[in-house]
């Protein structure tokens, strides 16, 4: 999506927070560096906006990229997380971007159709049963 993002992470140590975080700090940084090199039409118009973002927050020096809130779910079964991943599939959708998920370049729905995708999708699987979560769209 254009102006958020869903995922499904799993934190191998530490707190969940701590990874959320880690998370938002890096692409922020990547963002902004490809605003600064990359040929970008939008360039300063992003840094405004950007820019008066950081001022409504006391934490931020320069640039707010991140909302300072997330929505983390604890997945506790293969039902929910086979809600959730729906659910994310289905956004660009619902938003008016795509006629089928598979179709959605920056998701992967793509992956789970068979397709190749644009990101790297590792496969999901269930802690307790050993067992793929992953199914196919198809």
């Amino acid at each position: 999506m254009s102006n958020h993002v869903h995922l499904v992470i799993r934190c191998g140590r530490g707190k969940l927070s701590d990874t959320i975080r880690e998370i938002k700090s890096f692409t922020a940084r990547k963002i902004l560096d490809a605003i600064d090199t990359e040929s970008e039409s939008r360039r300063e118009w992003m840094l405004n906006i950007f820019g008066f973002c950081a001022k409504q927050h006391k934490r931020n020096e320069q640039y707010q990229i991140w909302t300072h809130e997330n929505h983390a779910q604890i997945i506790y079964s293969n039902g929910f997380m086979d809600q959730k991943i729906k659910y994310i599939h289905e956004n660009p959708v619902r938003a008016g971007i795509v006629e089928r998920v598979e179709d959605y370049l920056y998701s992967s729905a793509r992956n789970y159709a068979g397709f190749e995708g644009l990101i790297e999708v590792e496969g999901i699987y269930s802690p307790i049963e050993k067992i793929p979560l992953m199914r196919s769209l198809r």
